[in-house]
């Protein structure tokens, strides 16, 4: 049974600077693409960033671009998002996937596995 599990949000004010981890189990992590996704109250889900099984290719949205850094570490099972320089409108619950393929991706239809989802909240 595959289980990811989110941590790290919280409450920031803007400008600062959070990581979010996301650990991964019954599945061969280093085998799938991993990613992030966000959904903000009212509003659908959206592509936040990916990493392919490796970590050597990564993507990210616009809206990130420049600020946030995915990374993977396949030894612990472990996906990480930092965030910098935060803004109001990053404030959506963050929810980590998997991939169906080793190759990363923007589209949610691409990702078959889903954690719970971690809240974060940027004031201003």
């Amino acid at each position: 049974q595959v289980q990811l599990v989110e941590s790290g949000g919280g409450l920031v004010q803007a400008g600062g600077s959070l990581r979010l981890s996301c650990a991964a189990s019954g599945r061969t992590f280093s085998s799938y693409a991993m990613g992030w996704f966000r959904q903000a109250p009212g509003k659908e889900r959206e592509f936040v960033a990916a990493i392919n099984w490796s970590g050597g290719r990564t993507n990210y949205a616009d809206s990130v671009e420049g600020r946030f850094t995915i990374s993977r570490d396949n030894a612990k099972n472990t996906m990480y998002l930092q965030m910098n320089s935060l803004k109001p409108e990053d404030t959506a619950v963050y929810y980590c996937a998997t991939g169906r393929t080793p190759y990363g991706s923007s589209s949610s239809r691409e990702y078959d596995y889903w954690g719970q989802g971690t809240q974060v909240t940027v004031s201003s």
